[in-house]
């Protein structure tokens, strides 16, 4: 009967641990990188989808206040239009959000060389690539303008660019952003920010 050899003590095939284990440690760098690859692939379609469900909200609560009261601007003892008040938290590399207009048109990146074209029911995200995603609001007709405060009151700003049509919201867009129901010979979603 041959002897059993402790397994400490067989050094059989010794020779072959270095080799192996330079062979699992490849083999582990290459499951790694390929993880790596995807997650940047699968976070970049997470991002994305954030992205639209954030618009879809915004779509909502737009669709909502059109229905209810809008304050009369002419009027200085109006009540308040009705309001909503949303939370965005876009991805860092969103150039822009408009509400309403194209401010670049010729997608050129400058937001101040050419005119901006009105798009009612429009929401236009522009990505610092040059990608842009629009979204429309189907429904009744939304007018967007940009707002300003004037002797403690909101109103329409008659020094914005483009004669008001429109409002765009620059990066970083995060943060909360007011919007309020308001009427000036027609009914505009009015911003508060």
């Amino acid at each position: 009967m041959e002897k059993e050899r402790s397994f400490l003590r067989d050094i059989r095939a010794i020779d072959t641990v270095p080799l192996k284990i330079v062979l699992y440690l490849a083999v582990t760098g290459v499951i790694l990188m390929l993880v790596a690859v995807s997650w940047n692939s699968v976070s970049s379609f997470f991002a994305g989808y954030h992205v639209e469900e954030q618009i879809s909200d915004l779509s909502v609560e737009f669709l909502s206040i059109q229905k209810g009261y809008a304050r009369d601007l002419e009027n200085t003892g109006s009540l308040e239009g009705s309001m909503c008040t949303v939370t965005l938290a876009l991805p860092e590399n969103v150039r822009f959000l408009a509400l309403g207009v194209d401010p670049d048109p010729d997608t050129d990146g400058n937001l101040s060389n050419s005119g901006w074209l009105p798009e009612n029911n429009t929401l236009l995200i522009q990505y610092d690539n040059g990608l842009r995603n629009r979204f429309t609001i189907k429904g009744e007709e939304i007018r967007f303008m940009k707002g300003t405060v004037t002797e403690g009151t909101w109103g329409l700003d008659p020094h914005s660019v483009q004669d008001n049509m429109g409002v765009v919201i620059e990066s970083p867009v995060n943060g909360e952003y007011t919007f309020e129901l308001v009427l000036s010979g027609e009914k505009y979603t009015l911003s508060h920010f």
